[in-house]
């Protein structure tokens, strides 16, 4: 039998039939396969001497430096990814959150595509309870809660569902309205509610002053971002300042704002002078203030989307960090990556479809230095929660093709009075209700109580002959006519069943709420749109200011104080 180790090549000697060894002839090897891989090698290593040595040189060195290369490669992504991991992690330490109550802005509902609008309410704090807001205020304050501070700035951003547009309504600070009942599960500090200015409302947290605007609109809000004074300053400077134009001098001798006639960029303190100056714009009250703000706003919105901007990682870097130090959020909002959808979302939107516009207001009768909400206000409150767009040429109305935004009311809503029932096993339903009512104009006659049982659904019983007043109660709270009931016994009793938990508008579905009238939505409310860089902010022509006890025009102080070096410069 043969020898299964005979078959094996690369021997010096091979056996023959009788398994004795034998030399191998000359020419035998040409019989047999030439060896190969590292046979090869070893036999090329004993037959070719010093020369072939030499030619196995470069390859292991090519080894070498592959293995180097990817040491180095894997080195470098795991750096990068770690760095990347800390900036991330860094980024949202940055961020302060705060929890918005359940259902205190409301609830949105998706279009027939699942797709939902955004609205968030941005609050301007007047708070000066760190170092930092100190200087730039002028003043001191305790503590780090909002015990105490104002919302001098309250603007409700809205993007539509499907991104096209977006809409910026600016509420007055000095606006009167009721508060709702609210405590701050902060600070503790609490109210049963009251009649006020609407910016009162942020002492007793954020998530009261979005429930405050909420119910005073009806728009669904469904976050917050809050700025203090130091916030505005890291915006403008992250951005590299932001430009804006004056219709002539100004010094706003409250604000410290001194800007000669022209274009200016704006960083830091200017900035922040700018968008607080009420008194040298405008009519010298917070109204004038409000379309400043649109203009620095749109401004900082064309440099935010510049190519220079978002192209650049140390600029982009640069924003990222100062806008998650600059602000408080809700929960919602309260992380890196929901801050960068939203930014996202915001993005989408040309400017030329960002609308501004300033709540419709009127003197309030009690004290001439507060406002109401005009009638005007309720198209623009209606438009917004409708998600229709307020920019040129995007389902713009006129009153003459529009029809009506409620139910036919022919009774003044200060001469009805209604009794509202809690028919849900949610405490305060009923005063939520009510207080909305009131503060729409309703007769302070307005009472509420718990209904004999728990109701499933809202209805709204009237007496004869009271069916205009029901009307006027079903416009005001968004109740459909299947709401609406006759009883035989007289006035009007509102039931708040199951079906509405939260907010202060029912909703009966899109398909039976006609759209709002756009054209009056935009009538008198200031409206421009964020492409518009041209427009100057108008210098106000009247006496707002005051220097050295003498009151004056801005333009006037400002030549006045000629030593006082600009705010620009």
């Amino acid at each position: 039998m043969s020898d299964p180790r005979g078959e094996r090549s690369g021997r010096a000697a091979t056996r023959d039939r009788s398994g004795m060894p034998r030399p191998r002839r000359a020419d035998e090897g040409s019989a047999h396969r030439p060896p190969a891989g590292r046979a090869a090698a070893r036999q090329a290593a004993r037959n070719g001497g010093h020369r072939s040595r030499r030619r196995a040189k470069p390859v292991a060195r090519r080894r070498r430096a592959a293995r180097i290369a990817l040491i180095t490669v894997s080195a470098l992504i795991l750096v990068t990814a770690g760095v990347g991991t800390w900036l991330w992690q860094h980024l949202n330490g940055n961020i302060n959150s705060v929890a918005l109550d359940d259902g205190a802005g409301g609830k949105e509902k998706a279009d027939a595509f699942g797709r939902t609008p955004i609205n968030l309410l941005v609050i301007g704090s007047d708070g000066r309870n760190n170092a930092a807001d100190c200087k730039l205020g002028g003043g001191c304050g305790s503590g780090s809660s909002t015990v105490g501070h104002n919302a001098d700035v309250e603007m409700v951003v809205h993007v539509s569902a499907d991104r096209s547009n977006a809409t910026v309504m600016s509420v007055p600070r000095d606006t009167m309205t009721q508060v709702p009942a609210c405590k701050d599960p902060d600070s503790s500090q609490a109210t049963a509610g009251y009649y006020g200015q609407i910016n009162s409302a942020l002492q007793y947290g954020p998530a009261c002053q979005v429930k405050t605007v909420h119910q005073l609109t009806g728009i669904t809000i469904d976050h917050f971002v809050m700025l203090d004074f130091a916030g505005v300053v890291k915006m403008s400077d992250a951005v590299g300042g932001v430009s804006v134009c004056v219709s002539d001098n100004v010094y706003d001798t409250y604000s410290h704002l001194k800007l000669a006639k022209g274009t200016h960029t704006l960083k830091g303190t200017a900035a922040l002078e700018f968008v607080r100056s009420r008194h040298g714009f405008g009519d010298g009250s917070d109204l004038g203030r409000t379309v400043s703000q649109h203009l620095f706003l749109s401004a900082m919105i064309r440099k935010f989307k510049s190519a220079g901007t978002l192209a650049n990682p140390a600029k982009v870097y640069s924003l990222a960090d100062a806008a998650t130090k600059a602000v408080t959020v809700d929960t919602g909002l309260g992380s890196v990556g929901k801050l960068v959808d939203l930014a996202t979302d915001l993005d989408k939107v040309p400017s030329k479809r960002m609308t501004f516009t300033t709540m419709q207001t009127g003197a309030d009768p009690a004290n001439a230095d507060r406002v109401v909400p005009a009638a005007g206000a309720k198209s623009l409150f209606a438009a917004i929660a409708g998600d229709q767009s307020l920019s040129s040429g995007s389902g713009k109305k006129k009153a003459s093709s529009s029809p009506s935004t409620s139910a036919p009311a022919t009774v003044p809503a200060a001469e009805v009075a209604v009794k509202v029932e809690n028919g849900t096993t949610i405490g305060g339903r009923a005063s939520v209700i009510a207080n909305a009512l009131i503060a729409k104009g309703f007769s302070p006659g307005t009472s509420t109580g718990n209904a004999p049982e728990q109701a499933a659904t809202t209805r709204l019983t009237y007496g004869p002959g009271e069916k205009a007043e029901a009307q006027t109660v079903a416009s005001a709270l968004g109740l459909s006519s299947s709401h609406l009931t006759q009883s035989s016994a007289s006035g009007l009793t509102l039931v708040i069943g199951a079906d509405w938990p939260t907010g202060t508008t029912l909703s009966s579905g899109s398909s039976s709420v006609a759209p709002a009238d756009t054209h009056a939505a935009v009538s008198n409310a200031n409206a421009s749109t964020a492409d518009q860089s041209k427009t100057c902010a108008k210098v106000s022509p009247y006496k707002t200011v005051s220097l050295n006890g003498v009151p004056m025009t801005p333009a006037q102080a400002y030549a006045a104080a000629s030593g006082k070096k600009d705010s620009a410069s």
